[in-house]
Parts: C-alpha cells; structure tokens; sequence
C-alpha cells in the first residue's frame, strides 16, 4: 500500500526538518511512503489543494477534532485498509495554521487526531512520521516499540 503523507508547506523548524528527514530515511527501507508538499496559504485554498493532490486516495485529515488511536489501534487500522484490497493508496492530510475546511472534513474516509492538544503543522508532521514508522516496525517485528 501506498502512502502519502501531503502537509501545507515545507518543514521550517530545524527540528521538524531533522526529525522528517531521519524518519523518512527510516521508513525508506520499508518502502511507499511519499511526502508531498502543496503551497501554504489560507483554510479554503489549502483545503482544495490537499484534496487535488490525494485524489483517489482513501483520505485520512489530521484534525485535533478527529477520533484518537493508541498505536496498536493504529496498527489494526492499517492492517484492516491492506486487507480490503480496494485501497491501494493513503493519503495524510496536514492543513497549515488555519487546519481543514468542513468541504475537506467531509470529503475524508478518516479524521484523526494526533493529540487532543492543537499541534503545530510542523510539529504533527513529524509526530505522523515518527508513528508511521512504529507502525511499520511493529508489523515487521522490530523491537522499536514496547508497550
């Protein structure tokens, strides 16, 4: 399965910027994940440019709004999208400052939520990252995470 994770701007924080390039060099071993980056600017412009770009896509929005998931709930729920066999490519959804449109909202097969706290763009990016690659570990066997 192919995943998309498309966020509004590039990472500008030192940090975030560190932190995506390490997990994405990470997760490059287990193979299909893409970062995409659309132009930043408000909600309704946003909205519309991470729609165009994960057409097709079975849509997850990452929204403070959105259900919240442990790790392994995280795990089963990718699982459960690999074994359908009609989803071939998901796409993460990162707004910019203003978050997501109800358009957007309503388009999403999924809204989740990284925290019940606001997360800055950046920062939820990399939080993503680092849990797309736990997932990963997980179903390979690796040792990275414990419960």
């Amino acid at each position: 399965m192919q995943i998309r994770i498309i966020v509004a701007g590039k990472p500008a924080l030192a940090y975030a910027k560190a932190g995506v390039d390490d997990y994405t060099k990470r997760l490059s071993r287990f193979g299909g994940y893409e970062l995409i980056v659309v132009k930043a600017g408000d909600r309704d412009e946003v909205s519309e440019r991470l729609l165009e770009r994960s057409q097709g896509c079975f849509r997850i929005a990452l929204d403070e709004r959105g259900e919240c998931l442990t790790t392994r709930k995280f795990t089963e729920r990718f699982d459960a999208l690999e074994m359908r066999g009609d989803v071939k490519s998901v796409a993460f959804l990162i707004g910019a400052a203003d978050g997501h449109n109800e358009m957007l909202r309503a388009k999403c097969d999924l809204i989740l939520t990284l925290s019940p706290f606001t997360l800055q763009h950046e920062l939820a990016l990399l939080v993503l990252f680092e849990q797309l690659y736990r997932v990963a570990s997980l179903k390979s066997g690796s040792p990275y995470h414990r419960d």
